[in-house]
């Protein structure tokens, strides 16, 4: 179950139930035993009780204030008497751009949230109540690296089309220059260079950086929704030199206009600088052909309701924003008379996607189950700089798999071995 409510402001979503539906009964192969298996992503990895950023308690325990009067990290430093220490200086441009933008949202963001929140309390949803458990970040398989030094390898077939290898039917699988699939109707856990991984049913992959996309463009689809979640250059990530950034000017090179069929609908999610929002707006999409329609916000809270950071946080806002679009064909007229625009609902403007994040580095919710009125019937979909898989749905990205390792999983239940050999 991936969303809880539904009204005019947006949605209220379960991101860790979503996951869990994929993954109720896994199959794996033994020699020629079959075996299968339940799995539940790690609830703690949503076990976020209290916001990052909490005002100061007073002395007769009142309600947490919203004011940055009395802000406190998370290691207990008051940030005022830490302020005290630095000289005031005036808001650069970014700054005030980003000040006139949440001014613009503010007001959907406070009461679209709390309506969403009050209804989940009622169905038992944002009780505030924790779960068992240490959150531990599993071992980096270093699939980024990986793919670096894969770079040197042959693309199979050059620009002909080829077709997908199979996780549970090929022995030898180039994973770095080939599409990989699950066929099956059911997910399944799999080696794959040496590590255990649960590959959800009939999706597809392709473990590969912006210079070894090809394969994608000739797996001889075109796909009716396409998402991004670009990894935006910034000062922090520069500095700490943790995770892979791409250039904005780099995200031109991205083949979406071959990818994308009549209407497609393209989303892209934007870190809150206005750098970035002003480029995806006036650059970005005007070069793909797409046309903007929308902007989203996704809102993160607690398991208690309340934001992670406070609204009105000069630093870290609780919410980031994604952009909506429509491939436009101005020169086809046939298009409007497409199957798409015959059945799909009007795409609206100013919505919120409000959900516990997940305290795993850039782990998105999936926005399949509030995407799918807006698109054709039995459309094809496509993530690109995925770092997790989706039944029904093809990925791309150098840590295409980062959140499918087993290690992210609880094993639950146990059925009995089906001595047969595997079709």
């Amino acid at each position: 179950m991936s969303v809880i409510v539904s009204d005019t402001c947006g949605w209220l979503l379960d991101s860790h139930s979503f996951i869990n539906d994929n993954y109720g009964c896994c199959i794996a192969r033994h020699g020629c035993m079959q075996q299968s298996a339940g799995y539940n992503f790690k609830r703690e990895y949503f076990n976020i009780i209290r916001p990052y950023i909490t005002s100061k308690p007073t002395a007769d325990n009142e309600k947490t204030k919203t004011s940055t009067d009395n802000l406190k990290t998370p290691s207990g430093v008051d940030v005022q008497k830490r302020r005290g220490r630095k000289r005031k200086r005036n808001l650069n441009q970014g700054e005030l751009d980003s000040q006139v933008y949440h001014d613009q949202v503010r007001l959907l963001v406070q009461e679209g949230t709390k309506s969403l929140v009050e209804v989940g309390q009622t169905l038992g949803y944002m009780t505030g109540a924790a779960f068992e458990g240490i959150t531990k970040t599993p071992q980096d398989c270093h699939l980024a690296d990986m793919c670096d030094m894969a770079k040197s390898l042959a693309l199979d077939g050059g620009d002909d089309a080829v077709a997908p290898q199979s996780v549970w039917h090929d022995e030898a699988l180039d994973l770095f220059s080939r599409m990989t699939e699950n066929p099956l109707d059911q997910s399944c856990e799999v080696t794959l260079m040496g590590e255990r991984y649960l590959i959800p049913s009939r999706s597809k992959f392709l473990l590969s950086d912006i210079t070894r996309i090809q394969p994608l463009l000739n797996c001889g689809e075109t796909f009716d929704l396409i998402v991004l979640d670009p990894p935006w250059e910034n000062k922090s990530v520069k500095r700490s030199s943790r995770y892979n950034f791409l250039p904005s000017s780099q995200l031109k090179q991205l083949p979406v206009d071959l990818l994308s069929s009549p209407e497609c609908l393209v989303v892209t999610w934007v870190t809150n600088r206005p750098r970035h929002l002003r480029f995806v707006k006036e650059e970005l999409y005007p070069h793909w052909g797409v046309k903007l329609l929308a902007e989203w916000l996704w809102v993160k809270v607690t398991q208690a309701g309340e934001f992670v950071f406070p609204l009105d946080s000069p630093h870290k806002k609780p919410y980031e924003v994604l952009v909506l679009g429509r491939k436009s064909h101005n020169c086809d007229e046939s298009v409007t008379t497409s199957t798409l625009s015959e059945h799909a609902v009007p795409l609206p403007d100013q919505r919120l996607l409000v959900s516990v994040p997940s305290t795993l580095h850039s782990h998105k919710p999936s926005l399949s189950a509030v995407l799918k009125p807006y698109i054709s019937p039995n459309n094809q979909c496509l993530e690109m700089f995925a770092r997790s898989l989706q039944s029904d749905w093809t990925s791309w990205g150098n840590e295409v798999l980062k959140f499918q390792h087993i290690s992210y999983f609880t094993k639950e239940t146990n059925t009995n071995d089906m001595h047969h050999q595997s079709a």
